[in-house]
């Protein structure tokens, strides 16, 4: 069966509720994606950096715990283990701040072994930061080689809006790599001030890459490739926060590709009805997700998943 690879950042999320914190947990885009996929039995390894301290042996267990291989998480001295605070408002959406302090050396691992038809992961600033990009294009090419499905969730936050020019080379080096592209109506707006999911495939995406998948919050998901487009509503659910909602969603997304091809498919083969089962399950860890105050699906219910 192939395995999934994530690269990404980690933070340690602690989530306010007016005013109080109320949750602390470990988290980063590619983190939350990648312990879902963990517990939802996937063979899943994730390629990061935490802090030699406190918080950086919890995310460390957490992560084996969840059944996901750290070994290439990268434990760095001289620095801490960054925070994220999550602010949920009225309609349980958050908003961000971030406390980070890094040492000069970072990322020093080895990469693990990929074979073809696995999957990778990956997204967010820590695939276009200018400190990391020689690693993390390094590590990119390295997957293209060996034949691995590339997927890129643009994760584009406002707070880069200042950097989008400078990081723009970066951002269409990872659309290139990728087989498939998700992105979010925040992310185009916040990169090309366009929200139109049509528009935006066709003179954004399409050109580097024909799989796109455009989310909008609890809008409907849209589904665009070479052959066939699609529109999916968002399961209706009582919300208890959103934080990792696009994660859990890249996640099921994941998930759905692991199915399809233990069923001696491949990639390239995927029909219009098999896409429409991968976008479901990234549709059923989203909303299972979003009733959660934690970043990622519970065990609980991935197990029953995984043997539905």
């Amino acid at each position: 069966m192939s395995k999934v690879i994530g690269i990404g950042e980690t933070v340690f999320d602690i989530l306010f509720k007016n005013g109080q914190p109320v949750k602390a947990v470990p988290g980063g885009s590619v983190y939350n994606s990648m312990i879902s996929l963990g517990r939802a039995g996937a063979d899943a390894a994730f390629i990061s950096e935490v802090g030699d301290d406190r918080i950086g042996e919890i995310i460390l267990s957490h992560l084996r715990d969840s059944g996901v291989d750290a070994s290439a998480v990268c434990c760095f001295s001289g620095g801490k283990s960054p925070l994220a605070l999550a602010f949920l408002n009225e309609r349980n959406d958050a908003e961000y701040l971030f406390y980070k302090d890094y040492p000069n050396n970072r990322l020093e691992v080895d990469f693990p072994k990929i074979e073809k038809g696995d999957i990778v992961l990956y997204g967010s600033y820590f695939v276009l930061n200018p400190v990391l990009r020689d690693k993390t294009k390094a590590f990119l090419e390295y997957a293209k080689e060996c034949g691995a499905i590339l997927y890129y969730d643009i994760n584009f936050r406002k707070n880069h809006v200042a950097e989008r020019i400078k990081l723009g080379e970066a951002l269409i080096e990872n659309l290139e790599f990728a087989d498939i592209v998700r992105g979010s109506a925040d992310d185009f707006n916040y990169l090309y001030e366009m929200t139109d999911a049509e528009k935006i495939y066709k003179e954004k995406i399409k050109f580097y890459c024909p799989e796109f998948i455009f989310t909008s919050g609890d809008g409907d998901v849209k589904l665009f490739t070479k052959n066939h487009s699609a529109v999916f509503p968002v399961k209706k659910v009582d919300v208890v926060s959103t934080v990792g909602a696009g994660d859990n969603f890249n996640a099921g997304v994941v998930y759905g590709l692991l199915s399809a091809l233990t069923e001696n498919e491949t990639f390239s083969s995927l029909d219009n009805e098999q896409w429409n089962r991968i976008i479901s399950c990234g549709l059923d860890f989203s909303a299972h997700a979003c009733t959660l105050i934690e970043n990622y699906v519970d065990k609980e219910w991935a197990a029953r998943y995984r043997n539905r």
